[in-house]
């Protein structure tokens, strides 16, 4: 197995949403705000080579939507997905599999691409399968009015539409260690109901693929939770055990969304739990 983070693109999201009740004179020391109260967001996807098989995990935002709708956004820098992968040496059509954490926009907004000639929708990954889970499916395409304008039917139909969309079949228990795509899958209903997060076992190590449980390093805190969330008080006990969980079997979590910081591990101090150690990817597995 060869494992390498894929950029996807950056943006900006307020940093008052992102961190909830928590005041800006605190959340800005971990994650300094611009003149417009916006922060810096990445947009990191995960490429799993085992095999036979290419698994994509999240796919960022794309590039379909309009100027004005980007513009809520902020996009920075030069990556996208496909230069990306281009630098790895992989191409869209190469990519078998495409896992979804959840299907809010920014996770998958890169699966579906505009046709040649502009007049419809296509799979950007013409030959891979789009994973997310039944429950999250029908939770997505029948929005309730706080998540409508993360839930886009341009995303969504079309890759129904494509026959390339499966479920991953899962148990009833939170954690399940198997999955049709070989690594475990932890889901959580805090933020988005049936998110999921992978676990990946890699040289030795558990590395944990964050999504929006936890955003960025600065969100390692217990009260730190996004504004965005459905169930806040669910977010918090579910980070709870996770952190926990996480700080006594040594995890290596791995954030899609701190565009300054890959990959963290943590320690249990008098405050809680905190962060410990911090590694781009290439120092902690090259």
């Amino acid at each position: 197995m060869k494992l390498y983070p894929v950029e996807t693109g950056n943006f900006k999201l307020d940093g008052g949403a992102m961190f909830g009740v928590v005041p800006k004179a605190i959340w800005q020391r971990t994650n300094p705000a611009d003149n417009n109260n916006q922060i810096d967001i990445a947009a990191r996807s995960l490429l799993i080579e085992e095999k036979n098989r290419l698994v994509l995990i999240d796919t960022g935002m794309g590039n379909k939507q309009s100027d004005k709708f980007f513009g809520y956004y902020n996009r920075w820098g030069n990556y996208s997905i496909d230069s990306s992968l281009k630098k790895l040496g992989f191409h869209p059509d190469d990519i078998t599999d495409v896992f979804l954490t959840h299907l809010h926009f920014d996770h998958c907004g890169g699966c579906i691409q505009w046709n040649k000639e502009r007049t419809g929708y296509e799979p950007a990954f013409k030959n891979a399968t789009f994973w997310t889970n039944e429950d999250h499916w029908k939770w997505a395409t029948k929005p309730n009015a706080r998540e409508k304008a993360s839930f886009l039917k341009e995303n969504l139909l079309p890759m129904q539409e494509s026959g390339q969309l499966k479920f991953i079949e899962r148990t009833s228990d939170k954690f399940q260690s198997e999955s049709e795509l070989g690594f475990g899958i932890h889901f959580v209903d805090g933020h988005t109901d049936k998110q999921m997060l992978p676990h990946i076992l890699y040289q030795e190590k558990q590395l944990v693929f964050m999504a929006d449980l936890l955003p960025t390093v600065g969100h390692i805190p217990l009260p730190y939770v996004m504004g965005y969330d459905t169930r806040p008080l669910l977010t918090l006990e579910e980070k709870d055990l996770f952190l926990n969980e996480a700080t006594s079997k040594g995890y290596h979590l791995f954030f899609e969304h701190d565009a300054h910081n890959q990959i963290c591990t943590l320690k249990e101090t008098e405050k809680g739990v905190r962060l410990n150690e911090l590694f781009t990817f290439d120092q902690l597995f090259n």
